[in-house]
């Protein structure tokens, strides 16, 4: 009898070992993708949601959210607001007036021209991020967005790679946070450059 009650006492601890395992599982299959840029799960755990939460306060202009992903619109915000360091390059000039952190500003970023590029470095000038007339950001549809960030291909100049962009760095996000990212851009106003680049530089970061 000793026996059997050991015996039943180890399935019982194995099967909960295996339910506790098979849940974690099942949670990381839920998450969001992780690893070299390729992970695809789809549903946002707790420290996404509280990014995604972040990225809407963090939001310099108003959103159109129809027809959108909200987690992603909010977790792309977050990508681009809080960690890309996006709007330096391609807002021009990057914050309101009044508002330049290096100055004692808030860093309140320059509404009006946000995201529409146009900032000179050297004989590139940042593109404009903004939606075109069929609402594609730059242009361009996911697929070629995703091109775009892997490989730093250049779509206005063929054979070329983008300059000055980090690319090789923002390749190694996650497909899903990429697409975080596009769905964000798609959801901004269209803008026009705040700055008119030198004649010598061509559109080309």
């Amino acid at each position: 009898m000793k026996k059997k009650t050991i015996l039943s006492l180890s399935l019982c601890v194995a099967a909960a070992v295996v339910a506790f395992a098979l849940v974690g599982v099942a949670r990381a299959g839920n998450g969001y993708g992780h690893g070299n840029g390729h992970g695809h799960g789809m549903g946002p755990d707790q420290n996404s949601e509280s990014k995604v939460k972040q990225g809407f306060a963090i939001a310099p202009v108003p959103l159109n959210l129809e027809g959108k992903n909200r987690a992603w619109v909010g977790l792309g915000s977050y990508i681009v607001n809080a960690q890309g360091g996006c709007n330096d390059c391609h807002t021009c000039p990057p914050f309101a007036e009044g508002h330049d952190p290096y100055a004692g500003g808030d860093g309140a970023a320059n509404a009006a021209n946000y995201l529409a590029g146009g900032t000179a470095f050297g004989p590139f000038v940042s593109r404009n991020l903004t939606p075109d007339a069929s609402g594609k950001p730059a242009g361009l549809d996911f697929t070629q967005f995703l091109d775009v960030i892997r490989h730093g291909t250049d779509d206005e100049n063929p054979g070329q790679v983008l300059q000055v962009m980090p690319w090789p760095v923002y390749r190694q996000m996650t497909d899903h946070d990429l697409r975080a990212v596009y769905e964000y851009l798609s959801s901004i106003p269209h803008a026009e450059p705040g700055c008119t680049p030198p004649e010598s530089a061509a559109a080309s970061k």
